[in-house]
Order: C-alpha cells, then structure tokens, then sequence
C-alpha cells in the first residue's frame, strides 16, 4: 500500500472514531439530562402528594374550628386549586417526557427540567407558607 494513501485511511479512521465518541458523548449527555428530567418529575409528584396529605388534615382540623378562626384558616387552605393544576402540569409533562424524551433534544430537555424545578420550588414555597 503506498504510504500516502496509508496515512489517508488512518486519517480517515482517526475522524471516524472522533465523530462516534462525540456522538456517544452527546448522547450521553442527553441521557442523563432525561434521567435528571425524570427525576425532578418524580420530585415534583413526591411534593404534590405531600401537599395532599397535609391539606386533608389540615382541612379536617379546620372542620373543627369554630367562627372567624376556622373561616380564615379555611381561607388558607384554597390553594387546592392550585395543586389541582400542578398535577395536571406534571401530568403533561410526564405525557411530553413519554412521547417526546427518546427524542428531544438537550435544549428541550434543558427547558423542561427548569420548568420542573421552578413548579417544585413554587410548591416547596406554597407547602412552606401553609404550614406556618
């Protein structure tokens, strides 16, 4: 083989082998991105729940106050709407990860964590202001 054309195809294998570990590494970098997307859902459900169970109790406790004091603390606790909506939100979130996860790219998934987070910090936040 003539040395020319010899350093043509280990050049052409070096690039080759340059383009799939870029490549592997972008996909795992996607990878792991989806499984942080996953796992701030996960988080967010974990609080939503938490966020039911108190407010049920909380509510029964209510019942059992009386006059303007239980009317103001049942006041506090209409945020049930708002829970309403966060777990429908992550519902629809959950539905994007399923149909649209395998191909997103890094700056969708990018998006949807931050949208995540954002709903598990203003729960965190609501859950907070509940309790005191």
């Amino acid at each position: 083989m003539d040395f020319g054309l010899r350093h043509a195809v280990y050049l052409l294998l070096a690039l080759a082998v340059a383009v799939v570990a870029v490549f592997l590494r972008g996909r795992k970098v996607r990878e792991r991105r989806l499984r942080e997307v996953l796992d701030q859902a996960d988080a967010v459900q974990a609080l939503l729940e938490q966020a039911s169970e108190r407010m049920a109790a909380w509510r029964e406790a209510v019942g059992r106050l009386a006059g303007d004091l239980g009317h103001g603390a049942e006041k506090a606790l209409d945020s049930e709407p708002l829970i309403r909506e966060a777990k429908r939100d992550l519902l629809q979130h959950r539905l994007w990860i399923q149909s649209h996860g395998e191909q997103a790219s890094r700056h969708e998934l990018d998006t949807a964590l931050a949208a995540l987070q954002r709903a598990h910090a203003r729960l965190a936040r609501q859950l907070s202001e509940l309790e005191a």
